[in-house]
């Protein structure tokens, strides 16, 4: 380690100030940073000292999103080998076939390295790809604005294949991760002054433009010909009874069924929410809210009932494990950058994606899913409900002075 210290340290003459190598100084302090603790010390007399940085909090988002992005290649992996057992297919197409045939895995369900291995073939090009597309336009903003490259693309990139399907083609990751980069974070400032999530900025960017490699009963399994719909979808159509007859309330919890590649486990994203709020960088208030507004909302459907939309009979329970609920309302809503900062906020902010969440599965034949809509919808309220929280603490506090003074004249 001292000898690529030392290494790093002549190097580094050359992309200072007045270097051959000045203008893309951003990148050697990327690589410098990423590998060791920034030498950058405060030199004013009033800073806050803490234990925290970016680069910390980034990094401990990631670890926490390591269950779910294990559960992609795995539940990617057993969905398809379970597909090609159904329709009789002895082996994959194209090169992943090749890759599996030449390293001696078989495609059998019950196999835990055939599955992870099946599902690695679709989700590492699926990751590789947000990591070099996303991590390009990070350089390249960096560099033209003079700005160091920091690590909040680091949970970007990790989120953002974790909200695809496996079949998306490759083209379609790289388009939808650079709007995401550039058109939600990018264009207002970078990290931390982007008012949206910029990895749901780019999924939703990616369903609106091209809806048919996005959604729809093909798109969720990696066999070609097979035909699935999610269990939400199956949900609207015949009813929870035939969810619950496909599949358990445990199995969906612990995410064996199609969707998303890693959004489907519930159980990994409870792991990542104790990660969260025991490091205190996810707000335990922002999920509860979250939570609270779903059942509310949820339970009043069910109460109302419907005769022709069989949506109404879902219980809230199954809610919390159908779809990208679990995934969305812990890595998500949870943004600390778009998300409401102050504590009463959270809680509105939180009862409000909530609320909207069920709302829009439920009420909303075309979009059966609603969890990133929802948040989209929070983020941009976000601001304005920290306006008024503020806003309302000030005009209590001046009441308080008011009667204090009074009671002393």
């Amino acid at each position: 380690m001292k000898a690529l210290r030392d290494m790093l340290d002549r190097l580094a003459p050359s992309f200072n100030a007045g270097g051959k190598l000045h203008r893309v100084h951003a990148v050697y302090e990327a690589l410098d940073t990423f590998l060791y603790t920034s030498g950058t010390v405060t030199r004013g007399l009033c800073h806050v000292r803490d234990g925290i940085d970016l680069k910390r909090l980034m990094t401990i988002v990631v670890i926490a999103l390591g269950p779910c992005m294990l559960m992609a290649m795995y539940n990617t992996g057993l969905q398809a080998n379970l597909a090609m057992h159904a329709m009789g297919i002895a082996a994959a197409s194209g090169w992943r076939g090749w890759l599996l045939g030449w390293a001696g895995l078989g495609y059998d369900p019950q196999s835990l390295l055939a599955n992870t291995v099946h599902g690695a073939l679709y989700f590492l090009p699926v990751y590789a790809v947000t990591l070099a597309a996303g991590g390009l336009w990070e350089v390249l903003f960096a560099v033209v604005r003079k700005h160091e490259i920091n690590e909040g693309f680091l949970v970007t990139s990790a989120l953002f294949p974790l909200v695809l399907p496996p079949t998306i083609p490759l083209w379609q990751v790289a388009l939808g991760i650079s709007f995401g980069v550039v058109f939600g974070k990018e264009i207002f400032g970078g990290t931390g002054r982007n008012w949206m999530n910029p990895a749901l900025s780019g999924r939703v960017f990616l369903f609106f433009a091209y809806p048919a490699q996005i959604s729809g009963d093909t798109v969720w399994t990696a066999v070609d010909g097979f035909s699935g719909a999610t269990s939400l979808a199956l949900a609207g159509m015949q009813g929870i009874e035939a969810v619950a007859a496909q599949t358990s309330w445990m199995d969906s919890f612990l995410g064996f069924e199609q969707g998303s590649m890693g959004e489907t486990s519930a159980l990994a994203c409870l792991f990542g929410a104790l990660v969260l709020i025991v490091t205190r960088i996810g707000s335990w208030r922002t999920m509860a809210a979250v939570l609270l507004g779903s059942l509310v909302v949820g339970t009043g459907f069910n109460l109302l009932g419907s005769d022709s939309n069989l949506r109404f009979a879902i219980p809230p329970y199954w809610h919390l494990v159908l779809g990208g609920y679990a995934f969305g309302l812990v890595f998500m809503a949870t943004d600390p950058v778009s998300a409401a900062l102050t504590r009463t906020g959270m809680w509105i902010y939180g009862a409000l994606v909530g609320a909207m969440v069920i709302l829009i599965r439920v009420v909303n034949p075309a979009y059966p899913e609603g969890m990133m809509l929802a948040i989209l919808f929070g983020n941009t309220c976000a601001p304005l409900i920290d306006y008024y929280v503020v806003r309302a603490n000030v005009a209590r506090r001046r009441r308080a002075a008011s009667a204090a003074a009074a009671r002393a004249s």
